[in-house]
């Protein structure tokens, strides 16, 4: 009979396997690091083509594309299981993308990029960040840091900060105009961003203290919005004036499985003026898509969104919610989207895989205005044959639902 344990006697068991396995899984790492996670494509689709195409004005030829690439972990998988070169850097694998580049200027935080190291071990790395988070990296399990203390809590925490996110001349990258001039000369899609209304609050004050300060701060969460707003806008109306932009991004990753951590209310009151501001401007100049980046559960908010300018978003993650196949019925031509695909099901049957893909893909290549994809990194269970299998597949189902 196995020996009984109490939980506190099964804990350190439990915790000793946990890092052991760590130990072994960072052993066989062969790429860590984020940069490791990026991946090849060859973009066949131009400005206009795409700018049409996401605009619902014309639908000649559906765009699949993967996103973000694999997670940490799954570059090693597929060598064991005998992938390519170039099935690991996923060149092997066919996409429709555009091409596209970003103007190199800065709308967002401005200061030190350097970081103090606090702690460097096998485990995780800690370290302090420009913003003065102390930031942890665990190893062999994520490529990007979770931020364990946030520098704002209170407005005059934000005065001192503030100045990092004013305007100023170092805020135009060098050759910017020239930069942005051939991009458009070379059909590529010209892209602007803005700090997100909810994440780059985020970023100062953490989820807690940003949600409650909607409610006990709110002169705080005007200025900081504000404070974007003007510089966004001085940038950009710079920007705009001298070249033609496509395509303003807002990366903001503000809701969970059960729904997003602003709600309506919250979004029309600090972050819907903010977007607006930005927005209109740039929609007077003729640009043409305000996507909006975030994971998890939108439908509560999408409404809002779309009033507050945005018409496109990103990455549309089934397991929270989000159907395309629904919500294109719903929105029709007022929202387009990429991703989409549900990334979970690579690990599970062909068939699962099949019935994911002839759910969404005839629906999508009939309406336009969607690039399909998965709907974040690649999972590290995924087998290299599923994969094979999945692009196969997508690729089968495009070419027949075209040539209808």
């Amino acid at each position: 009979m196995e020996k009984l344990v109490s939980v506190a006697e099964r804990e350190p068991l439990q915790t000793k396997r946990h890092f052991t396995k760590r130990y072994y899984l960072m052993a066989k790492l062969k790429w860590a690091t984020h940069a490791d996670m990026a991946i090849k494509r060859n973009p066949t689709v131009f400005r206009d083509e795409y700018l049409d195409y996401m605009t619902f004005k014309r639908n000649d030829r559906p765009l699949f594309t993967e996103i973000f690439g694999p997670m940490i972990g799954l570059k090693e998988k597929w060598e064991e299981q005998g992938a390519t070169p170039e099935e690991l850097d996923f060149s092997a694998f066919t996409y429709r993308c555009s091409f596209s580049g970003a103007v190199p200027v800065n709308t967002g935080w401005m200061g030190p990029g350097t970081k103090e190291v606090l702690e460097d071990n096998d485990e995780y790395l800690l370290y302090r960040d420009g913003m003065g988070r102390t930031m942890k990296l665990p190893k062999g399990f994520a490529t990007l840091p979770l931020p364990l203390d946030f520098p704002v809590k209170n407005m005059d925490d934000w005065l001192k900060l503030k100045p990092h996110y004013e305007f100023s001349e170092e805020r135009f990258g060098k050759d910017w105009e020239k930069v942005a001039r051939e991009l458009l000369q070379n059909g590529r899609v010209v892209v602007v961003s803005m700090p997100g209304g909810y994440s780059s609050p985020r970023d100062l004050l953490g989820d807690e203290v940003l949600c409650m300060a909607y409610y006990d701060q709110p002169e705080l969460m005007h200025d900081m919005l504000k404070t974007f707003g003007d510089t966004a806008v001085k940038v950009l109306d710079r920007v705009s004036a001298a070249v033609q932009v496509d395509y303003l991004s807002v990366h903001e990753d503000m809701a969970g499985k059960s729904g997003p951590l602003a709600g309506p209310n919250q979004i029309k009151e600090f972050i819907a003026p903010y977007y607006r501001r930005v927005w209109d401007m740039l929609a007077d100049r003729g640009v043409r898509i305000f996507d909006q980046d975030s994971d998890g559960n939108m439908n509560a908010v999408i409404d809002v969104f779309l009033d507050a300018g945005v018409n496109c978003m990103h990455p549309m993650e089934p397991g929270s919610g989000m159907d395309i196949v629904k919500i294109r019925e719903k929105y029709g031509q007022r929202l387009a989207f990429y991703g989409g695909l549900d990334k979970y099901v690579l690990s599970r049957s062909k068939e699962e895989i099949a019935a994911e893909l002839e759910y969404k893909i005839p629906p999508m290549v009939a309406t336009g205005g969607c690039v399909l994809g998965l709907d974040h990194r690649v999972p590290e269970n995924t087998p290299l044959e599923n994969y094979r299998f999945y692009i196969q597949k997508v690729w089968e189902i495009l070419n027949r639902e075209t040539a209808t």
